[in-house]
């Protein structure tokens, strides 16, 4: 099961942030006319007032996608409540910003952006947030090939992805998670260690797509499903190998296992 982040203790940084942004939201509120509600609007959908509040009272760690949105909305940097955040976007924008004489490909979505549209530098965090949605990574494996157990999840980063692409996907981040692949059963589609996209908003089977999987024998698994004209449900491995065979469930048999996510994208080494 995944574990949120706000579960788990804040480092002493984290701590730091929330207290300095607490004090710039309580200086400027009054002369910019800034509510909680209004910062909540602003980081989407789902995102209460509480939640504002609980990044101001140490009680949740800042991302980089809600830095960027306080920032915007305090008039502010983020190295003035963040260094440590300030010092990952700049960092972002090194890495993600393509050298002049590049040629990166027309749908590349992680680390090269099309050369006229450059990843934004230093503080300007509205642009950033502009172009790109920052996806939450875990640290959860997906096999494939044996099922992984993922008894404690934490979220380990984030990952950029251009929101244009994002939209041509049609897609919402807030239904987006980064996890891992493990094994080589998904050869040559999937290698051992790539990063998966994975959509949980698309939990209803779809034949010949890629799902992520999880039942109480198995585990988590990566794996393509297929309907058969039955209606049954075949859990298809592409590495034709023997040593993955296909594995044909009823329909009773396969609602005990239970679809997180579809992925929609895949990424790693050649």
């Amino acid at each position: 099961m995944i574990k949120d982040s706000r579960r788990l203790p804040l480092a002493d940084w984290q701590l730091e942030d929330s207290d300095r942004l607490k004090a710039i939201f309580q200086k400027k509120r009054g002369q910019l006319k800034l509510t909680q509600e209004k910062i909540a609007a602003e980081l989407g959908d789902g995102v209460t007032q509480g939640a504002v509040s609980h990044f101001m009272n140490r009680r949740t760690a800042l991302s980089l996608r809600a830095a960027a949105v306080f920032a915007r909305m305090l008039e502010v940097p983020v190295a003035e409540f963040s260094p440590v955040l300030a010092e990952q976007l700049e960092k972002m924008s090194s890495a993600l910003t393509p050298p002049q004489d590049s040629s990166p490909s027309k749908d590349s979505v992680l680390t090269a952006p099309a050369a006229n549209t450059p990843f934004p530098a230093g503080d300007d965090v509205k642009a950033v947030d502009d172009k790109y949605a920052f996806i939450p990574q875990y640290d959860a494996r997906a096999a494939a090939g044996l099922g992984s157990e993922n008894s404690h999840v934490e979220i380990r980063s984030t990952l950029a992805f251009k929101r244009d692409w994002l939209r041509m996907k049609g897609v919402n981040p807030q239904n987006l998670i980064v996890i891992y692949a493990e094994g080589e059963s998904m050869w040559p589609t999937i290698n051992d260690r790539d990063v998966l996209l994975v959509d949980r908003s698309r939990v209803e089977p779809t034949s010949k797509h890629i799902y992520v999987l999880t039942s109480t024998d198995n585990g988590t698994i990566v794996k393509r499903l297929i309907q058969t004209a039955m209606g049954d449900w075949i859990i298809r491995s592409d590495n034709n190998d023997e040593e993955y065979p296909d594995r044909t469930l009823s329909r009773s048999e396969f609602n005990e296992h239970h679809i997180l996510g579809r992925v929609i994208w895949r990424g790693g080494d050649l």
